[in-house]
């Protein structure tokens, strides 16, 4: 992309830097005559969309590699290693490799399976057995193993049709004398322990929710559209459910979650048929995302001809799949002809060509004038950087010139269409919603060595909640919401759908808001303001940035020097950002449940007039200076520690000189901070983590509780960020048969149900485990 960049005219160039919306098809269309004469474009659309210069096509050869590889490392019992290198052996081996007796694809699936059985991973085992059978029906090692998978999991029915079907089509008279072996200990096992011949059924369904509300979405004056109910709406309530319109796995989950999906990827991942980059959990979104069938194979093939009619119907049910209807386009077939265009080219250009592709493959007499139109989502065009404005130019041009050769469309690539594209990637720039997941942590006791805290004998585990980014999306209705720092709607995502709920009540005709990124307590507002303004283009004006709120002016705030005194000492930085607050906006000062820090703050800014001398490193409640210089030094001294310390847990080696230093550090940032600075919260939460680690649990709690403490002041009580760090706790303190887990869990099952509803068990399994564990203390209590 830079030898395109680097090759077009500066006069053009700055052209198109300068550009507005009005001047968009003369620049677009200019800069699409310049790359038709010039060889380097062609050159990259080639490799972009023809099969015959795939960057990440299949290798038989790479594919026997790995295998080989997988060979050497089952046979020296590294199992973890051999299901890695069979994984990657699938994803490099060409489909149709060898006829089905000895297709590569189907051997390597039955080699991984063996590998899972070893695992103990049973209904892993059996997926993979299942899938080398619809490549390969008459593979007796599959059947067999699909057989010893059955068994294992307790579905007798099952394993004895597939021992028999092994038996059946095993062409050498040893083998059938084995598998007739292991039919009668299934037998007999099955005699001896009087088990009913039955499949196990897995009677748990997933929970189904439907949003009940009526959402409208009207004109705002001061942020345009938005979305507001005609009636209240009582917290926990599912207010929207969306698929989306276009969807991307980010770069950083491509080994670890689905590429459809976006759930974890399980051990028998499935991987794309045209390409050896993308993974999915099953075959199903396999052919959701790729659009690619398994062969289907006739109960009338001759392979059954000559066995029973019910083991023949049973064959043929494990082997055939029904015809899959696809009702949109899949998202990725026309951007892999080998290559994967998510490799090369960025995640938003990547979503501007699903997007465009929806459009391509489904239109008809629409012009894509009207279909830009009818997307119906906003555009920063305006507000992007010159240096933004040129490359959504560039790439435009080589999206339309790759989709119209891959796609094969009669689409006219001019200053219109192009226009249009790069309209679009200035959508998807503002309209874009990162799609995150719960991921919970689990930290286990440490040996001791020599210098560190003694090593308890009792192992312990605890856990604690992380947000991991899995991928980006449009959500069309889901961009009608807009944004507050304060917002009253938290958006999640199950799979590929994304959940609004109000997080508190609703007034009738009052706005539903999420929040686009770090909310009040998580950023300080001047941070949150630059942010949103890079990354959306707008301004925020919401009641967390135009209002005084509390939580920001003790966010990064010092301590008074008077050690009796509970006031703030700001920065010019934090104190300017509040002035401007109380300039152009009435003065609301927003306490909550912060009694303490507004009876420290309130005085000074009830009138505007007097909140505009505040100045910089006085304290707002006694006005007495502080040297902010002195206390900065102070305060990056201690930091140096609590970094030192953060490292050591990162790599499980936690000294007791490193906790010490930390633990006097702390000291020195509860001397210099204000008591609810972020800061002593984090230092407080890494100490809890280093106890935690080296077995003294007792002291974790403690440091533990004071983070949850200040944290409770910056967020409220009923924030999940509270829930998330109670996680921690109340795992402490189970581990420590502490009865005053069950206030901790009762207090996490609440936030987590007005946050997530009954999905809560689907977002958190945990949550599970923790309740019974509250049942455990309850039966307790009774004996």
């Amino acid at each position: 992309m830079e030898t395109l960049k680097g090759a077009i005219p500066e006069g053009l160039k700055q052209a198109i830097r300068n550009s507005t919306v009005d001047e968009l098809r003369s620049t677009c269309s200019s800069l699409h005559r310049f790359f038709l004469h010039l060889d380097p474009f062609h050159q990259m659309i080639t490799q972009l969309a023809d099969p015959n210069h795939a960057l990440c096509g299949k290798s038989k050869d790479a594919a026997f590699k790995s295998k080989h590889l997988g060979n050497h490392c089952f046979s020296t019992a590294d199992y973890a290693k051999a299901l890695d290198c069979y994984t990657q052996a699938l994803r490099k081996a060409p489909s149709g490799t060898g006829d089905m007796e000895t297709n590569l694809v189907a051997t390597l699936y039955i080699n991984r399976a063996t590998v899972l059985h070893k695992m103990n991973l049973f209904e892993e085992c059996l997926r993979d057995c299942t899938r080398a059978l619809h490549i390969s029906p008459s593979y007796a090692k599959a059947w067999y193993r699909r057989g010893k998978a059955n068994a294992s999991l307790g579905n007798y029915k099952s394993a004895i049709c597939d021992l028999n079907m092994a038996k059946s089509v095993e062409l050498s008279l040893s083998g059938k004398r084995q598998i007739e072996g292991e039919l009668k200990i299934l037998l007999d096992q099955c005699q001896s322990t009087s088990v009913v011949v039955q499949d196990k059924k897995n009677n748990c369904n997933a929970v189904g929710e439907m949003p009940q509300i009526k959402l409208q979405c009207v004109s705002m004056q001061d942020k345009g559209r938005g979305m507001v109910s005609s009636c209240v709406i009582s917290p926990g309530s599912l207010v929207h459910a969306e698929e989306p319109y276009a969807m991307i796995i980010l770069k950083q989950c491509r080994e670890t979650h689905c590429h459809y999906c976006l759930n974890d990827l399980p051990a028998d991942r499935v991987p794309c048929v045209s390409c050896s980059i993308p993974l999915y959990c099953s075959h199903q979104c396999q052919v959701r995302a790729g659009g690619h069938m398994f062969r289907i194979y006739s109960e009338n093939n001759g392979i059954f001809k000559n066995l029973p009619t019910d083991l023949r119907e049973y064959a043929a049910e494990v082997i055939q799949y029904s015809e899959e209807e696809i009702e949109d386009i899949t998202e990725h077939k026309h951007e892999c002809q080998g290559v994967n265009w998510p490799v090369v080219l960025p995640s938003e250009i990547v979503l501007a060509g699903r997007i465009l592709a929806r459009f391509l493959l489904n239109c008809t007499s629409e012009d894509i004038v009207n279909f830009v139109e009818r997307l119906d989502l906003s555009h920063c065009y305006k507000d992007m950087p010159a240096e933004s404005k040129l490359d959504s130019h560039i790439f435009a041009i080589v999206l339309l010139n790759s989709l119209k050769y891959s796609c094969g469309t009669m689409l006219s690539i001019d200053g219109v269409s192009i226009s249009q594209v790069v309209i679009i990637i200035s959508q998807i720039k503002v309209n874009c919603m990162t799609v995150v997941r719960l991921k919970s942590i689990d930290a286990q006791g440490l040996s001791g060595h020599s210098g560190e805290i003694p090593f308890q004998s009792n192992t312990h585990l605890t856990s604690t909640v992380e947000q991991v980014r899995v991928g980006k999306a449009i959500y069309k209705a889901g961009s009608l919401f807009n944004h507050s720092c304060q917002p009253n709607t938290h958006a999640y995502f199950l799979s590929r759908t994304l959940y609004l709920r109000t997080t508190e009540v609703v007034a009738a005709g009052c706005q539903l808001e999420l929040s686009y990124g770090p909310q009040v307590g998580l950023w300080d507002c001047k941070d949150r303001l630059n942010f949103l303004e890079e990354e959306y283009a707008f301004l925020c004006q919401c009641t967390g940035c135009s209002e005084v709120n509390l939580s920001d002016v003790v966010f990064n705030a010092f301590h008074c020097v008077n050690s009796n005194c509970s006031g703030a000492v700001l920065e010019s930085r934090v104190l300017d950002c509040e002035k401007q607050k109380i300039k152009h906006f009435p003065i609301t000062v927003n306490a909550g449940n912060n009694g303490e820090i507004y009876e420290a703050c309130h005085h000074v800014f009830k009138q505007n007039s007097a909140a505009l001398h505040i100045r910089p490193g006085y304290c707002l409640k006694c006005d007495s200076y502080c040297d902010l210089e002195t206390s900065h030094v102070a305060v990056d001294k201690a930091l140096i520690c609590i970094k030192r310390l953060q490292d050591a847990i990162l790599s499980k080696e936690i000294s007791s000189i490193t906790v010490s230093d930390a633990l006097r550090s702390l000291q020195l940032l509860r001397l210099y901070l204000h008591p609810y600075n972020k800061l002593i919260a984090e230092a407080e939460d890494n100490i809890a983590q280093a106890f935690c680690l080296a077995g003294e649990l007792q002291l974790s709690m403690e440091h533990c509780k004071a983070s949850i403490q200040i944290l409770e002041k910056l967020y409220g009580t009923d924030d999940i960020v509270i829930a998330y760090e109670l996680v921690k706790l109340s795992s402490i303190q189970l581990f420590l048969d502490d009865d005053t887990a069950v206030d901790s869990i009762s207090q996490i099952d609440d936030i987590f149900s007005r946050y997530y509803g009954h999905h809560a068990d689907l977002v958190f399994p945990y949550l599970q485990y923790l309740r019974r564990e509250i049942e455990k203390f309850s039966l307790k209590s009774l004996q």
